[in-house]
């Protein structure tokens, strides 16, 4: 499951590409001060785009915490989305990149602690970054958090895990933030070809 994804996309980039798309951006807590960050883990603060509650077609971004308490306290990072549907509590979780992590393979005859895993950073291919399907929710715990829809993987993810984050193209942005339109529309697998797959330093 993905515990850590990338953002180094400034803030001026984000609102430039959401108003080709004619999605007016707004900020209702201010500009934040998007800092480039290599890693963005459980429970840090990321950046997420969802509806304006007082404008119709227009979207907010804020910055709100990766993951709310569950049962038992464990974070909610990640959501499966298979066959639900989302009325409430859409956002789209900006990113340029994230990581999934494999067990390197074993030497032959290795016995004893089990080597470094490796990390695996995906981007999508063509684009500076993307958005990844998402929900918020306000809780009494740690107040208004968001957590990634995963999903079957797509052929470019599959050889790395058996769950994929759903990436929603740019031409879905505007449909996934209406809940009206319906999840099983937009939350798909990667066709393949969506991402650039490398090694990166863990």
């Amino acid at each position: 499951m993905c515990n850590e994804h990338r953002r180094a996309v400034a803030l001026g980039e984000i609102a430039t590409d959401f108003s080709q798309l004619r999605i007016p951006l707004r900020f209702p807590e201010g500009a934040p001060n998007l800092q480039a960050l290599e890693s963005i883990r459980i429970t840090d603060p990321t950046a997420i785009v969802r509806a304006a509650a007082d404008e119709p077609g227009a979207a907010e971004l804020v910055q709100r915490r990766w993951s709310w308490p569950g049962p038992g306290g464990k974070p909610v990072f990640n959501y499966r989305s298979d066959g639900r549907e989302f009325t409430t509590g859409r956002c789209l979780i900006v990113a340029d990149g994230f990581y999934e992590y494999t067990d390197p393979p074993a030497p032959d005859g290795a016995r004893g602690k089990r080597a470094k895993k490796d990390r695996w950073l995906f981007t999508v291919r063509g684009e500076n970054w993307f958005c990844i399907a998402g929900l918020w929710r306000s809780t009494r715990e740690v107040g208004e958090a968001c957590t990634m829809l995963t999903g079957e993987p797509g052929p470019d993810v599959a050889p790395y895990h058996d769950r994929q984050v759903m990436v929603v193209p740019r031409s879905d942005w505007a449909r996934w933030l209406d809940p009206a339109v319906p999840a099983r529309e937009i939350l798909k697998p990667s066709p393949a070809g969506t991402f650039d797959v490398r090694l990166a330093p863990c």
